[in-house]
């Protein structure tokens, strides 16, 4: 594809699940320093779930020996591992933030535009809004409305009309966002909503069908063992990133068909900027084959390289140098003496 949108989507996946080992180790020592207000059955609930989990990829005897210590060692109230992992997950996450910025920049012919510092920055802070959201919208999503409503009873009513409407508005809104602060210059909030619909469609429909293929594949006895689960979540993750880039190549889309005066404007410099860069990079060739004694305009026409006589028949090569002497008279032929003309 023009824009290596599987590829992108890829790195961003494998990104994205290297922040997540570091996001937990940093949820499991904030535990220990809120253990009296959330007590301790949260915390045990918690453990039992961390385990759960981490007989999926480690043995029994890897939980006992590793997973188990290691969070009644984080519990107890660990800054250095609160302050590294999240440092981590902050550098990892924010990557595969910066590898969606730069790919919807291009998408929009914007590349160069904004700095790399600049770029990196807004990576952070929108990895940043990015978990807040995601750790409100993401567990309505796989909890549904009835935990909800069983957990506040008195909004039974309310939690069955508006679940899904607040759960899609908050997924189009940070999507519409992210769009919107890729782009190095400023346009309408509301022209990028139509990818984010689009994306969030595409992440429906291909969630469902990798449900169908991990639930044919992965699901009871299979060849991937204790790696089922760590491939399922970073197809899942892959196949978000899909998602989103698809969305993003939409607004681009529509975008060239009907561009809004600031990103018009900013793609015409631009592209004006690359040929005043390609220029002088011809200049500056030109020069040097200069210094080093080269001609700078060759008889052998650019079309007919030197190398290409080894590939074709000599009355063919002939041919070509013949045809080429006749365009350029003033240079082989010789000139009329004075009294030729009469």
């Amino acid at each position: 594809m023009e824009y290596r949108i599987l590829g992108l989507a890829a790195e961003a996946a494998f990104f994205s699940l290297l922040s997540v080992p570091p996001l937990l180790l940093c949820l499991v020592g904030l535990l220990g320093y809120v253990d009296a207000w959330t007590g301790a059955d949260t915390i045990a609930g918690f453990e039992q779930h961390f385990l759960d989990a981490s007989r999926t990829v480690l043995s029994d005897q890897g939980v006992h020996d590793i997973a188990k210590p290691i969070f009644e060692d984080v519990t107890r109230g660990r800054p250095d591992v609160i302050s590294i992992g999240f440092v981590f997950a902050l550098w990892s996450g924010s990557r595969a933030v910066n590898v969606f910025i730069d790919t919807i920049t291009v998408m929009y012919g914007l590349d160069g535009v904004r700095g790399i510092v600049a770029t990196r920055l807004l990576s952070f802070g929108l990895f940043i809004v990015g978990l807040i959201i995601c750790s409100v919208a993401l567990p309505l999503m796989v909890a549904g409305p009835d935990t909800v409503v069983n957990v506040l009873p008195w909004s039974g009513t309310a939690v069955q009309i508006l679940y899904w409407p607040v759960v899609i508005i908050l997924c189009v809104v940070f999507l519409t966002t992210l769009y919107h602060v890729s782009v190095p210059v400023r346009s309408p909030w509301i022209e990028d909503v139509p990818g984010s619909f689009v994306a969030l469609a595409m992440w429906v429909v291909c969630s469902f069908l990798l449900r169908i293929y991990l639930t044919s594949t992965i699901e009871g006895p299979t060849i991937y063992g204790s790696l089922a689960a760590p491939v399922a979540v970073l197809l899942w993750i892959g196949v978000s990133a899909f998602a989103v880039l698809v969305g993003a190549a939409m607004n681009a889309a529509i975008d060239r068909v009907w561009p809004s005066v600031a990103t018009s404007a900013a793609r015409e410099a631009n592209e004006r900027a690359r040929e005043a860069e390609a220029v002088g990079a011809m200049a500056r060739y030109a020069a040097e084959r200069a210094g080093h004694g080269e001609p700078g305009d060759p008889d052998m026409p650019s079309e007919y390289p030197e190398r290409w006589a080894g590939f074709l028949p000599p009355e063919d090569v002939s041919s070509r140098l013949r045809a080429h002497v006749k365009r350029r008279p003033g240079k082989h032929a010789k000139r009329p003496g004075p009294g030729a003309g009469t």
